[in-house]
């Protein structure tokens, strides 16, 4: 069994265990492999272990990694999330290459992406970025604003808002890692309170996905712990 294989085996393991302890199907946690900064080689083999959801941050090194891979014909598809920072002058390439886009934080990004989605493809999937840990150096909208740009969103076409993505900050303090992932739970229930539809939950990593499924995650985005430390 080579490492990728071995590696997707264990958090796969890892899902299953926390879904079970919260209660939940394993099934309502789509694993989300982050192959950003990874060759193609390292996603074909993560595909032949049945892996189709990969996670990329920059966008030149997704474009060339998604035309490597152009010859996998595999069902289901491959699916190609933006999760990482997002300038004005990239929305283009990711309305035209990607399937999702977990960082959403500003209404103009959203216009834009929404006006260059290609009329042939299926809308482009998208979660609002929350800054639940109130950190300047990071990137997310303030958990108060998360409603008026929602609202915003909800009304573009070509656009499907989905949902909300957080990365709180490195801790070993789980309780206070679940508090900034019930946050993003309970801004989702408020949300859609509010009468939007919203279904996933874009939150836990490598180190922290047990918490985040305990509080309700339904994508986990894991990078080291499938291809190892960068």
């Amino acid at each position: 069994m080579t490492t990728i294989a071995a590696n997707l085996q264990v958090v796969r393991q890892r899902i299953a265990a926390a879904c079970a302890a919260a209660g939940r199907a394993p099934a309502s946690v789509t694993l989300l492999a982050v192959s950003k900064t990874w060759p193609a080689v390292q996603v074909r083999a993560a595909v032949a272990c049945g892996q189709r959801a990969f996670g990329e941050s920059y966008v030149q090194e997704a474009t060339d990694k998604i035309a490597q891979l152009r010859d996998l014909v595999v069902e289901p598809r491959l699916e190609w999330h933006f999760i990482g920072p997002l300038q004005s002058n990239k929305t283009r390439t990711v309305a035209e290459r990607f399937d999702w886009l977990h960082s959403l934080d500003r209404a103009k990004l959203a216009e834009r992406l929404s006006a260059q989605r290609p009329a042939a493809l299926a809308p482009l999937q998208v979660c609002i970025e929350v800054n639940v840990s109130g950190e300047a150096s990071k990137s997310g909208c303030a958990p108060e604003e998360a409603a008026a740009l929602a609202q915003a969103v909800a009304r573009l076409p070509n656009l499907t808002l989905r949902g909300l993505m957080a990365i709180p900050e490195p801790t070993e303090d789980i309780a206070l890692l679940r508090s900034r992932f019930a946050l993003l739970r309970q801004l989702q229930d408020r949300l859609n309170a509010q009468g939007l539809a919203l279904d996933t939950l874009s939150m836990g990593m490598s180190h922290d996905l047990e918490a985040a499924i305990l509080e309700g995650a339904t994508i986990v985005r894991v990078g080291t712990a499938i291809f190892g430390e960068r």
